[in-house]
């Protein structure tokens, strides 16, 4: 164990106690509100680039098991812990070699990223490693995550199937790989459905053959994605469309929308949606540093009751609808789940 510290690019220092892996991590420094799910969290391709700040005061607490990953591997960049609650996480989190501090005081970091916006910022797991002087001059010198374009980073290479159980009258669904979570697939073949995950520069005529496509979550800034928005577009009406977070995102800028940097995001699993159609409010899980702008218009279907930034959208004539929470809510809580399954049901009848 060793004296470790987070570094803003602000100046502010935060010091820990080292857990896991030595050396330095550089990233944009952000924060969850989630209770849970510290593994699933860790290993979402849409935190790639980021150090994550747990919330909870106690994280590790429940161990961990290889089927709750997301990914085959860890995309955050960083832990920040205010308790770490069990060795089997720190094991996990060294094994991955992944940077990882407990006694930080989480309260006063999140209150200053809640104030300030997201930072550039370095996670050092020894400070005799790394002088807080010469940090931060090398955490100024880091691009920020606006006009970043992580998703050819996190994306599949190859197409390959995740099959349904015992269920030979599948649905035929596409899912473009942006930085998906696997929770997404297993969500939809227990719904019926046949999956095939396609990359992230999957083109239109390659998708138009299936029953329907699902545009996943992913990192980064929607914006610079400009191969992928067109590509979107050229599916409009040809199938139908779902899409989920950073899909969300991308399906607005394909319809005319604009999206814009959040100051700290949304990450968490308690972040309230309402439905403008039925006037419902959803607990969700979200994940997102970019959201779609404000609208009125009767396409935005969804919004947050945080920021009215737009959080789903309907367009009947094009066959295409979005979310920006996470309806496969892994984790989360589950007043989301009907989504999945009855979009593939309407594919079905």
């Amino acid at each position: 164990m060793s004296a470790g510290y987070l570094l803003l690019e602000d100046g502010t220092v935060y010091r820990g106690r080292s857990v896991a892996a030595p050396g330095a991590a550089f990233g944009e420094a952000v924060f969850t509100t989630a209770m849970s799910g510290y593994q699933e969290t860790v290993t979402d391709p849409s935190y790639a680039e980021q150090l994550v700040c747990f919330t909870a005061p106690m994280v590790g607490n429940y161990g961990v098991a290889d089927e709750r990953g997301e990914s085959d591997r860890p995309h955050a960049k960083a832990v920040l812990m205010r308790r770490l609650g069990g060795s089997e996480w720190a094991d996990w989190l060294r094994a991955h070699d992944l940077v990882a501090l407990e006694e930080i005081d989480t309260r006063a970091l999140v209150l200053r990223l809640r104030d300030a916006g997201a930072m550039r910022a370095v996670v050092v797991a020894d400070e005799t490693a790394l002088a807080v002087e010469d940090a931060l001059e090398q955490v100024r010198a880091q691009p920020g995550m606006e006009g970043q374009a992580l998703v050819a980073a996190v994306s599949t290479q190859q197409p390959y199937e995740v099959h349904p159980l015992g269920d030979s009258d599948a649905v035929r669904i596409a899912l473009v790989d942006y930085g998906t979570k696997r929770s997404i697939a297993r969500r939809l073949a227990a719904a019926g459905a046949a999956v095939t995950v396609f990359p992230h520069s999957a083109q239109p005529d390659e998708l138009a053959g299936f029953d329907g496509v699902v545009l996943s979550n992913g990192p980064g800034d929607p914006e610079p994605l400009e191969a992928e928005v067109e590509a979107v577009r050229g599916l409009l009406g040809r199938t139908p469309i779902l899409g989920i977070c950073l899909g969300h995102q991308l399906l607005g800028l394909a319809t005319g929308h604009k999206t814009f940097k959040l100051p700290f995001g949304h990450r968490g699993a308690n972040h309230p949606v309402l439905d403008r159609r039925t006037g419902r409010v959803l607990v969700t899980s979200q994940n997102h540093g970019f959201a779609v702008e404000p609208s009125d218009t009767t396409e935005a279907t969804h919004v947050s009751l945080y920021d009215g930034t737009v959080e789903g959208f309907d367009f009947p004539e094009l066959r295409a609808r979005s979310v920006q929470f996470h309806p496969e809510a892994g984790p989360g809580p589950h007043d989301a789940w009907p989504i999945l399954k009855t979009w593939v049901e309407a594919l079905r009848s």
